[in-house]
């Protein structure tokens, strides 16, 4: 009962913290640097996964918003087991590894903003569903807006929500752009113990607020985005090393602890048809990265070995990809059976990614220490 709730409540601050974490280890430099293959393969990597997905879901009967949101758990990428991996190997500077950093980012740029349209468009499709994450919140500015003013007309209520989510994102760039030094200065000048850090997490809820309320989005969008421009102020380097233990200590193993508790895996191994499902989408979330990402990699002129090294290095879903699940869950999007196949499906590519990674390198580096 109440432990539960509680423990959900702490487990979503933490998805947002570690969302805004995220956020501030984007290099949006890094990005430019590796541009055009990093963008291709990280934009294929997104379409092959969200299309595979959705056709997967279709095939074994879902709606199209279950199907489309499987499609979009797949799209995310954690590049953190593979950047891992790739440092024991000691290949993280080489060709493969900075592509395969820049992908990532690019990747969960893109997928956050396939995230923000399939929730925003699912609260119009069929109210924001039970539970949790912000259904209650979704019911907000552009509800209360389109009830009152066109009485509930789809195509005026579709165009309102790209309207305020437009505003949302031109809005959060712009104050972020203008105002985030100066308040991060303001705060680290004051004479109180961790001002700072206080003030940061409050920027990162403030823009989590303001995404779901505002802009129809995710709450995780709004924190990502404070990250992104947080790692752009002078302090950067000062917040990420108060962050880190607030966010890894306490909040973010209560939220795997909540995910935990959320998926069943048994339901799965007591129903044939869900063994299957599970199968199929495990086979589909592993190939259509490879595939998706590689592809792109091989038209932008890197050999075949190094195409297929960028595909297998963007396997891992990591904790983005329980982050979207739990969201679709919250929101009432997927239901309990389908979560439970896409936390598998997270540990299942989470595993196998340095395995892979460590296959198709070359040998002869195995035994490189880290660092």
């Amino acid at each position: 009962g109440t432990l539960h709730a509680t423990l959900k409540d702490f487990s979503e601050l933490g998805v947002i913290l570690l969302m805004f974490v995220a956020g501030l280890e984007t290099d949006l430099r890094e990005m430019k640097r590796v541009g055009k293959v990093a963008f291709w393969s990280a934009l294929g990597g997104v379409i092959t996964p969200l299309v595979a997905g959705a056709a997967v879901g279709r095939l074994f009967d879902f709606e199209w918003r279950e199907a489309i949101f499987i499609g979009t758990v797949l799209t995310a990428t954690s590049v953190s087991i593979s950047a891992q991996t790739l440092m024991e190997l000691r290949q993280l500077k080489s060709k493969e590894g900075s592509t395969i950093l820049g992908a990532a980012v690019i990747d969960d740029v893109l997928g956050i903003i396939v995230l923000s349209f399939v929730i925003a468009f699912a609260s119009i499709g069929g109210g924001g569903g039970g539970g949790g994450g912000g259904s209650e919140l979704s019911q907000s500015l552009p509800v209360l807006l389109s009830t009152s003013l066109f009485g509930g007309n789809k195509a005026a209520e579709i165009s309102l929500l790209i309207a305020l989510m437009g505003a949302f994102f031109a809005g959060g760039v712009w104050f972020a752009a203008r105002y985030f030094e100066r308040i991060l200065g303001f705060a680290r000048g004051l004479p109180a113990s961790q001002a700072l850090l206080a003030a940061t997490v409050a920027l990162a809820l403030l823009y989590s607020f303001a995404a779901q309320f505002v802009g129809q989005v995710a709450a995780i969008t709004g924190s990502y985005l404070a990250g992104v421009f947080v790692a752009r102020t002078s302090l950067r380097k000062e917040i990420h090393e108060g962050m880190e233990p607030l966010t890894y200590s306490i909040l973010v193993p209560v939220f795997f602890i909540s995910i935990g508790l959320e998926a069943d895996g048994r339901a799965i191994l007591a129903n044939p048809s869900q063994l299957g499902l599970m199968g199929l989408v495990l086979l589909v979330a592993v190939a259509s990265k490879v595939v998706g990402c590689s592809i792109p990699a091989k038209v932008c002129g890197f050999t075949r070995a190094e195409s297929l090294r960028v595909g297998i290095g963007m396997i891992s879903r990591g904790e983005v990809g329980l982050i979207v699940a739990g969201v679709g869950l919250a929101s009432g999007v997927i239901d309990q059976e389908i979560f439970s196949i896409m936390v598998i499906m997270v540990l299942f590519t989470t595993m196998i990614t340095p395995l892979l990674l460590r296959w198709v390198f070359p040998k002869g580096t195995d035994h490189a220490a880290v660092e």
